[in-house]
């Protein structure tokens, strides 16, 4: 198992500048990651420095909050797609959901599917702030607009990833979805028993760290 390919190596901080771009995609391309995962306005950049590897680029839409409109969210993800992205993680309209306007949470989030056509979608459902069975609710809605991955969380609020949570999450999608687990994820022990129960994709900015631990534990 080569846990480089499960790592969307993230870096989705405000203060990100330019250089700190260019280091993350040189990274990428020597650690041979799955994708970067940066805003919208470092697209551009990340698909030109990434054009010749097998590392894709990841943005984040309706981010953090999910709460912009879904003409937003449908402008923000075809936009990236245009300037380059090849996978798109969006946010969850969370008081739609506390509302149990399930209509609008579903069309949220099919209409952004529609938009990007066969790029990956992965939607974060920020499960710090859901009950069990709001995060079931979530995932079957989320099954129902034909969305990709579901996503544990943004890394931007109050809790990351659980184990608890990634459980929940595969017995509700099985095998019609995919998993991405992140926040809070740093380093090779705890990404590895996400992995165990079936997360296809670790959202993490440790995945240097976490890939040079895995190369120690190899040699032992």
């Amino acid at each position: 198992m080569k846990i480089n390919r499960y790592i969307d190596q993230t870096l989705l901080t405000p203060t990100a500048t330019e250089g700190d771009i260019i280091a993350l995609c040189n990274d990428a391309k020597r650690y041979e990651f799955q994708t970067v995962c940066v805003h919208g306005c470092y697209v551009p950049l990340a698909s030109q420095l990434l054009k010749n590897s097998n590392v894709k680029v990841c943005t984040v839409i309706g981010f953090p909050l999910g709460s912009s409109s879904t003409e937003t969210k449908v402008f923000e993800a075809t936009n990236a797609i245009a300037n380059g992205a090849d996978e798109i993680d969006m946010v969850i309209n969370m008081g739609f959901l506390r509302s149990r306007n399930y209509v609008s949470l579903l069309k949220d989030i099919s209409d952004v599917k529609a938009a990007i056509g066969k790029h990956p979608l992965k939607v974060i459902l920020e499960i710090s702030n859901l009950s069990k069975n709001e995060i079931i609710r979530a995932c079957e809605i989320c099954l129902d607009a034909n969305a990709d991955f579901i996503k544990t969380s943004t890394g931007f609020s109050k809790g990351g990833a659980t184990l608890t949570a990634v459980k929940i999450i595969r017995k509700t999608v099985k095998d019609r979805a995919k998993i991405k687990a992140s926040g809070g994820i740093r380093d090779y022990e705890t990404a590895m028993k996400y992995i165990d129960l079936g997360v296809e994709r670790i959202g993490t900015s440790s995945g240097i760290e976490i890939v040079s631990e895995a190369a120690v534990v190899d040699t032992v």
